[in-house]
């Protein structure tokens, strides 16, 4: 078997892959094609210990060790996308992972270099949109052509980079239109659905197919860097739009498409060298411009009006300093800064969701690493103070009747610490502990109002306070010639944690006023969902197991096993909702000259413990195939054809995870083609 080269994780300390002393993924190059979904989270849902937070086709966030939103940070070349996925389920990311050139998912001590309180992981989208070096050619690029008959999707990617003297540049865009997407049966649970909310009268429901799951998307970019031996700097400018629609309820009523728009604006520079003591210093600024309505109606010819609105208009800078070795330490120390205006109201001026807040937040943060003798050691630390200021307004009325605090703020304190103990070539064993805080989100305090895309009530809670988690990770690899075999087992202690909830409780929306009332005999009652805190308790494993089946003439052959589980539980007894069921398969992985094929079963047992107040999920079997034949050299360029088979059981999958799963099961059976030229 060929030996690959390890990957480089890209961190101020750029440590390899296999020096690293928690879990890390990474996915890159042909890997990362092959994989790519038109989300973060349906390109990493086949990692271990990750899953996505599907709500519908339109959204798909990255769900690690069953923690999701702010617990799971996703960045864009180390700044936060700073869009609203991070505070509801429906709200899609802004990342395109289409144009990424590199995806990794960090915990342990890394983590605390972008954030406090990602308990779950960050996850890091990297792609060149600020040149970082000059490339070799004036220009080069690639392009990229898809077809999923899932949905009638068909998507395209282009990207060019170039440049001369000291000015590189790059462009990109991409554009994906989508039908409805087709499913493997009926599209709603009726008994599921109508167990949780009894008021609801399914009286139509789609199967094969799930209507209003249509979308159109535009993403596009433009970059410039002045590169040279000291370092470069550069600028980008990137708009994206995105119109998608939820799935319905069967109802009747009306339909909820949501249509989002952003413009970010991006500074990265990097010296090497900038002062004695100092090996690297890294710059990044943004400014991004979030907006996105929610829009009600769409049947009976009925045109659709906005209903919810979220604006957020956000600042972000980062310095990071990586230090020369101070005796056996190499370490860096930095500085992060973000400030964002946000809120969330209803168009028709009845009521505010969330009232306009100012959230400030800073941190400083410091990471080092040093051997001592066959251990490679690693500890981070950081501190924050943020705060929440929200506005005065008439139209909002705050969670409960409770008085609202004219300023709310947190003080997080977070370290972690990690060792790796190479026992020998093939056996090595990693520990890793973390403390982390995290302060409550503004729509965890003070959201109180009608959610159309959740459809819910949503109400915070004005008195929480900070979540706090102790995490235990202790991982074991080995290799050999025969076998490859990795095991995760984690322990997360969390105390005040926040989550969200249904009450059990229905109100109806008052058509004049747009407030709340008591649910009565009528339809339209929607349920109330509810910030609460209690002290939790998560474990789980990630475990896989290679075997080189197969080196000959012929080809090479490898079976992969693997499997995942995580089990959260709050400590005054009941279940933590949404976790992902148990998960275990195989994978045949074939390869031949230019020419790969892969076939992969995963059995994902059924969810039986999915919280109060909610829906089991039956379990599934997912069998897909793929394949991808390489060009290269071909005028000087590499052409990569590729295809996928998705779901070829074609079983009605209800996600564990997803807020939607008992209105939008997982996609049905599909095929996708594919087509990329590097030039």
């Amino acid at each position: 078997m060929t030996e690959l080269e390890p990957v480089v994780v890209t961190s101020p300390l750029q440590a390899k892959l296999s020096e690293t002393a928690a879990p890390v993924t990474v996915l890159s190059d042909d890997e990362l094609i092959m994989k790519m979904g038109h989300s973060i989270g349906e390109t990493l849902k086949q990692e271990l210990g990750i899953t996505s937070q599907s709500f519908g086709p339109g959204v798909g966030t990255p769900v690690i060790r069953g923690q999701s939103g702010p617990r799971v940070r996703v960045l864009q070349n180390g700044i936060g996308s700073n869009d609203v996925s991070q505070l509801s389920p429906d709200h899609a990311t802004s990342i395109e992972p289409i144009m990424a050139d590199k995806i990794e998912v960090l915990r342990g001590p890394a983590t605390l270099l972008y954030g406090s309180g990602a308990m779950g992981g960050v996850v890091n989208v990297i792609d060149n949109r600020i040149p970082g070096y000059m490339p070799s050619k004036l220009l080069g690029g690639a392009v990229e052509q898809r077809y999923d008959s899932v949905a009638d999707e068909s998507s395209t990617a282009l990207k060019a980079d170039g440049g001369k003297g000291i000015l590189a540049f790059h462009f990109d865009g991409m554009t994906r239109d989508r039908g409805s997407m087709s499913i493997g049966g009926a599209g709603i649970d009726a008994n599921a659905a109508q167990a949780l909310d009894p008021s609801l009268a399914v009286i139509q429901n789609p199967h094969g197919f799930l209507p209003n799951t249509y979308a159109h998307t535009f993403n596009g970019s433009t970059g410039f860097s002045l590169v040279g031996d000291p370092g470069f700097a550069g600028v980008s400018v990137n708009h994206m739009e995105n119109n998608y629609g939820i799935a319905p309820d069967g109802s009747g009523v009306s339909n909820t498409r949501i249509d989002i728009k952003q413009s970010k604006y991006d500074f990265k520079s990097e010296l090497k060298q900038p002062f004695s003591f100092a090996e690297t210093l890294r710059t990044r600024l943004g400014y991004t411009d979030y907006r996105h309505a929610e829009l009600d109606g769409g049947l009976n010819n009925q045109p659709f009006k906005p209903g919810t609105g979220f604006t957020n208009k956000t600042y972000e800078g980062r310095v990071e300093l990586t230090h020369n070795p101070i005796g056996p330490f190499k370490g860096a120390v930095g500085f992060q800064a973000v400030s964002s205006e946000f809120a969330a109201f209803d168009f028709t001026g009845a009521q505010t969701i969330v009232p306009t807040s100012q959230i400030n937040g800073f941190g400083v943060f410091g990471m080092e690493s040093f051997n001592s003798g066959p251990l490679l050691n690693q500890f981070g630390a950081r501190v924050e103070q943020s705060s929440i200021d929200p506005a005065s307004g008439t139209n909002y009325s705050s969670p409960n009747g409770l008085p609202i605090n004219s300023s709310y703020n947190y003080t997080p304190i977070s370290a972690s610490a990690s060792s790796l103990w190479k026992m020998d070539a093939s056996n090595s064993l990693n520990l890793a502990l973390t403390r982390s805080e995290r302060a409550p989100q503004v729509q965890e305090l003070l959201s109180h109002g009608f959610h159309d895309a959740t459809r819910s009530f949503e109400e915070g809670s004005p008195n929480l306070t900070t979540e706090t988690s102790y995490n235990l990770d202790l991982g074991y690899k080995f290799k050999a010639d025969w076998m490859r075999a990795e095991f995760d087992l984690f322990h997360n202690w969390a105390t005040n944690y926040i989550y969200q909830q249904r009450t059990g409780q229905f109100v109806q929306q008052d058509p004049v006023t747009g407030l709340a009332l008591t649910c009565g005999s009528s339809a339209n009652c929607t349920p109330v969902v509810q910030s609460r805190q209690g002290d939790a308790i998560f474990k789980g494993y990630e475990a896989k197991l290679v075997f080189p089946v197969m080196e000959s003439h012929s080809g090479l052959l490898d079976l992969t096993l693997f499997s995942d589980y995580t089990r959260g539980e709050f400590v005054s007894g009941g279940d933590v909702p949404r976790m992902p069921p148990l998960r275990f398969g195989l994978q045949w992985d074939y390869t031949l000259h230019a020419w790969s094929a892969n076939v992969r079963f995963t059995r994902g047992e059924a969810q039986t413990h999915p919280g109060a107040n909610d829906t089991a999920t039956d379990g599934y079997n997912l069998l897909t195939l793929g394949t991808q034949y390489q060009i290269k050299d071909f005028h000087d360029t590499k052409i990569m054809l590729f295809a996928k088979a998705n779901n070829l059981l074609n079983e009605n999958i209800r996600n564990s995870v997803s807020y939607l799963r008992n209105f939008a099961p997982e996609p049905g059976r599909g095929g996708e083609l594919g087509i990329r030229i590097d030039y």
